[in-house]
């Protein structure tokens, strides 16, 4: 089922004989996350903006970090970085969203919310929310266009975006897109896909178990701010751009919530890339299949953000 590339990615990393995060205390796995995050990573690109700036949360000040293209005034993409909602940083997917920046022309935000297990569900929820407010409003401040703004994720990040995506519709907050990197969208890691793909394929079970563990209680997990699946309407919420890996656990959960929003009367774009596995968007100096999803991203945005209807 994986390609070639992706075959010796997975080798290369049974190879170095790392221990499994979930036998880690959170604070290890996050240096341990934080040291081979961008290994694989394409070089972390130049660009004319990167600021480093914070703003106003519901527990205190939010780090965030800007990338811009240019100094114009341009549209913005709220990103919310992947790690289960317990590892994970501006540091970790600063790579990602350099080249989203790049390649889309639009600005990227890049947040840093706060982590479980000292902060569990929905703190998370409550950070992103935060964000997404300030910017429909101030985003102005920081030279970007407040009427153009998109929300999206990956993993952990992808289910902060479309629920961001729902309070948006909810508060009245206009988005463009909701961008969908294998998200998680389901409340109990029960799909055919949880199954096939439980040890071997980068995502193992025992690492999502490790994550729900410290991020939300058991009697929470139905709650649609978890599991996005669970929310009663799709109705009116943003267009998506849903990426997924054909060997990834959350597979099946990203393309029932796909269908969801297709059935919704929500324009979806969805993509799924065959033979790789979670985390594959992160892998530009390895696999093909990262550039070309950075890509399909990079003209989602554009058509979505800067092209006139």
């Amino acid at each position: 089922m994986l390609t070639p590339r992706m075959a010796a990615v997975l080798t290369r990393i049974q190879r170095a004989n790392r221990p499994s995060f979930h036998h880690l205390s959170p604070q290890q796995a996050r240096v341990a996350y934080r040291m081979g995050a961008e290994i694989l990573d394409l070089p972390r690109a130049p660009l004319p903006r990167v600021e480093d700036r914070t703003l106003p949360g519901p527990a205190g000040p939010l780090a965030i970090r800007l990338y811009a293209p240019s100094h114009a005034v341009l549209p913005a993409l709220l990103y919310l970085h992947g790690g289960g909602f317990t590892i994970g940083g501006l540091e970790t997917h600063d790579s990602l969203c350099r080249q989203l920046a790049l390649r889309s022309g639009v600005a990227v935000v890049s947040l840093d919310y706060r982590l479980a297990p000292e902060h569990r569900f929905p703190a998370a929820v409550d950070d992103t929310q935060a964000a997404l407010r300030w910017m429909a409003v101030h985003a102005a401040s920081w030279g970007l266009d407040p009427t153009r703004l998109a929300v999206g994720g990956d993993s952990a990040g992808g289910t902060l975006a479309a629920v961001a995506a729902l309070t948006a519709r909810d508060e009245g907050i206009p988005l463009a897109l909701q961008l969908l990197i294998t998200p998680g969208t389901t409340a109990r890691a029960d799909t055919e896909s949880h199954a096939r793909f439980a040890r071997g394929f980068l995502l193992d079970a025992d690492a999502i178990a490790w994550f729900f563990e410290h991020y939300i209680d058991d009697a929470h997990r139905d709650d649609w701010r978890f599991a996005p699946l669970n929310a009663d309407e799709l109705e009116g919420v943003a267009p998506a751009c849903v990426l997924l890996a054909e060997a990834d656990p959350l597979v099946d959960e990203g393309v029932a919530y796909a269908d969801r929003l297709r059935v919704a009367g929500v324009p979806v774009q969805l993509e799924l890339f065959r033979g790789v596995t979670h985390d594959f968007i992160k892998m530009g100096r390895a696999i093909p299949e990262a550039l070309d999803a950075q890509a399909a991203v990079a003209q989602a945005l554009r058509s979505a953000l800067l092209e006139t209807p």
